[in-house]
């Protein structure tokens, strides 16, 4: 899982307006210009709770790692999302 977290955190890295950041366990906090928004589409693409909005971190969303397929369709949508 730590490989995958890996690979996901740099490809999440290359998409333009979005900001991984240092995190922990199996989830990634993301800096994003509107995270509520972000966050409310993802989840309607997704399921309820694909993607939260930490309330004590202000710009943030956060998003589970999945494994490779998952993560390459959440990748996928975050492209055409933040774009």
């Amino acid at each position: 899982m730590a490989d995958e977290k890996e690979r996901f955190y740099s490809r999440l890295a290359s998409i333009p307006g979005v900001r991984p950041m240092p995190s922990v366990g199996d989830w990634i906090l993301l800096h994003v210009e509107h995270p509520t928004e972000l966050a409310r589409r993802v989840n309607r693409r997704f399921s309820p709770g694909a993607m939260s909005v930490p309330r004590q971190i202000p710009g943030a969303v956060r998003i589970q790692i999945g494994d490779p397929k998952d993560n390459e369709l959440m990748l996928r949508a975050l492209r055409e999302l933040v774009a």
